[in-house]
């Protein structure tokens, strides 16, 4: 069999993704850096904590926005920066992972400026929805779940186009999200995961949403294939 000595080991990724993945790899670098004490001294082991205070989204700020009109650019900059830090190295591992994959999936059909609009937009309607729809609920959201659901709801549009277009079972498309969600529900059972689901759902409803926006040929597409059956 013959190989090509010249060809990456690696698949190469979009560049964008890699754009939107480095700072999250960075941060938790540094933290995790700080927390085994070899970088910024003692003071370093509580980087994390300050991270979450400066980045983290928080309901109440929105909330007091709306109410005053005060539109402080702290309270629009929360509304996407809380992607960039995770709870633990764990869930950086999952969220740099899960965007690496979902991100040259998508990236590879999508224009550069479509994956990261349906990364930010929906880390902020994420975030928007997860202070609407749990009233009087003050924990801050942090992780870059949210945002990369985001992508899982434009890959589960590529999935479903390409159904639709063979002719196939339009509700496989939506077996991703529903494991997914159905991991999501059990650990939040066992082990209090709030409502965190509440913006990841929202962050996947979003990319899948936009999807028929900024994916090439978009909603002419799928209703141009849906006429041809």
């Amino acid at each position: 069999m013959n190989r090509d000595l010249n060809a990456p080991p690696l698949n190469p990724l979009p560049w964008i993704v890699w754009v939107l993945a480095l700072p999250l790899i960075a941060m938790e670098a540094v933290l995790q850096l700080a927390e085994r004490g070899l970088v910024g001294g003692q003071a370093a082991i509580g980087w994390r904590l300050q991270a979450m205070e400066y980045f983290a989204f928080s309901p109440d700020l929105l909330r007091h926005a709306w109410t005053t009109g005060a539109w402080t650019p702290d309270a629009v900059w929360r509304l996407v920066s809380y992607v960039l830090v995770q709870g633990n190295l764990t869930a950086a591992l999952f969220v740099v992972v899960l965007l690496l994959a979902l991100g040259k999936m998508v990236g590879e059909v999508f224009r550069w400026w479509a994956v990261a609009l349906v990364f930010v937009v929906a880390a902020a309607v994420g975030a928007v929805v997860y202070t609407v729809l749990v009233p009087g609920n003050g924990m801050p959201l942090i992780g870059g779940y949210p945002a990369v659901y985001g992508l899982i709801g434009a890959f589960t549009f590529l999935i479903w186009v390409r159904q639709v277009a063979t002719g196939g079972s339009q509700v496989r498309a939506f077996a991703l999200i529903g494991m997914l969600m159905g991991v999501q529900f059990v650990f939040g059972m066992l082990f209090g995961g709030g409502y965190y689901w509440v913006a990841e759902l929202a962050g996947f409803a979003t990319g899948f949403v936009l999807s028929f926006l900024v994916a090439p040929g978009g909603w002419g597409r799928v209703v141009a294939r849906l006429r041809r059956r």
